[in-house]
């Protein structure tokens, strides 16, 4: 393979699929590789025993302002708007009222303290140490970030926080099948095509595949800030300041694991049990999603990395014993391992989604920025502030693709 483009696109998650999307309708050759054999990223919808089960992204976050609602629309493809059931504890099993109120109050005020009174910008540092509730915090914030609160800058958590809104909707044929359904006819794909290194040459950048080469007059990199500060991909050194930007912006861990419910269980449709409030490995458990017979288990930060460290199994052994603990040891048996993420150990992702470094929040805006107009940039990672989303994801494709049309059409 040794084919002159106008763009090349690495990477084909959202970032890179919403480049495609804009470049498509211009006169600009474009083509994207991706390293896997799938498009996505980490939008990935898996069908198993005839479910459709986001092991990525699952929830059209900020869902009145997400790009991602608008292009479902045009496709025909169906929005859920059903209210997240996340704040609510079903039944208040093993987390009485009272203590929902004391956890809450806790957190409420540790955020007052990040918004009007910060300590500096280390996340960990707006704790009160006498709070019996710690532990709930940081737990919420691993759900959130993926990372630990000494590894937390409070001004980028505050820049994703303003910017969010509470409308959470869902694709119930999967967002990871939305954003893979929609890259454009009229761009050119490679699949199963890793990208090796980036070259700038005079008459604009070389990428280097296992397949051979393909030279473009421009390039969007969109893969994450793991691969960027990562040895997998050779760049040149005069974009090493894109690589420290990137270091200062790591992957945090979330993993998602999925129980299939036995067809006579007692679980209720729509409902939601955080597992033990007070252990900052629990998960997050989502039954019945959309009336299907799943359990979503959804670990963040040190839930994560206990998964990552110690396997699939142990986390599926760990999710069992605190769904038996709170709706009694009768169910385990109704309950089947069905499927489970691995973000962490995948060599061309290599995380959950970024979350910035304390002291370094300005890191977005410095890897967001081109190199000579002909090395552009976009990812979740890039944007100010839907980091962490498919649409930041998908607007800072679009962002960079209309970077590059400007340096290549003017």
């Amino acid at each position: 393979m040794s084919t002159d483009y106008d763009v090349v696109i690495v990477g084909g998650g959202a970032a890179g699929i919403g480049a495609a999307r804009r470049l498509a309708p211009s006169s600009l050759a474009t083509v994207l590789l991706e390293a896997d054999s799938r498009l996505g990223g980490r939008a990935w919808t898996q069908r198993i025993s005839g479910h459709p089960i986001d092991l990525g992204c699952g929830w059209l976050h900020s869902a009145d302002r997400n790009s991602w609602v608008a292009i479902a629309e045009a496709a025909g493809v169906p929005v859920d708007r059903t209210t997240a059931q996340w704040r609510v504890q079903y039944r208040d099993l093993g987390f009485p009222k009272a203590e929902q109120a004391e956890a809450w109050q806790a957190f409420a005020a540790w955020m007052n303290r990040l918004e009007h009174s910060p300590p500096g910008d280390c996340a960990a540092d707006a704790l009160d140490p006498q709070n019996p509730w710690n532990d709930y915090i940081r737990t919420i914030v691993g759900f959130i970030s993926g990372g630990s609160l000494e590894q937390l800058s409070i001004a980028d958590y505050l820049a994703y926080d303003e910017a969010s809104s509470d409308r959470n909707w869902r694709v119930p044929s999967g967002y990871g099948a939305l954003i893979a359904g929609s890259f454009p006819s009229r761009a050119a794909l490679r699949l199963s095509t890793p990208v090796e290194s980036v070259a700038l040459d005079a008459n604009g950048v070389t990428i280097r595949t296992p397949a051979g080469e393909v030279r473009a007059r421009a390039a969007i990199l969109t893969v994450s800030s793991a691969v960027l500060a990562g040895d997998s991909l050779n760049l040149p050194s005069q974009l090493n300041p894109w690589r420290e930007a990137a270091r200062l912006l790591p992957l945090g861990r979330n993993e998602k694991l999925y129980l299939e419910i036995a067809p006579d269980a007692p679980f209720a449709p729509e409902t939601h049990v955080l597992g033990n409030p007070r252990d900052p490995l629990t998960a997050s458990y989502y039954i019945r999603p959309l009336g299907s017979p799943l359990i979503e288990c959804f670990f963040g930060g040190e839930g994560a990395r206990h998964i990552e460290e110690k396997g699939l199994d142990a986390g599926f052994e760990y999710a069992l014993d605190q769904i038996s603990a709170l709706f009694g040891s009768g169910v385990r048996g109704a309950l089947r391992p069905l499927t489970g993420s691995g973000w962490s150990a995948m060599q061309r992702i290599g995380g959950a989604y970024s979350y910035a470094l304390p002291g370094h929040a300005a890191a977005r805006k410095a890897l967001a920025r081109p190199f000579e107009d002909r090395v552009f940039f976009a990812g979740e990672a890039t944007s100010a502030g839907d980091f962490s989303t498919a649409h930041g994801a998908h607007d800072s494709g679009v962002r960079a693709a209309d970077e590059a049309l400007a340096a290549l059409t003017t």
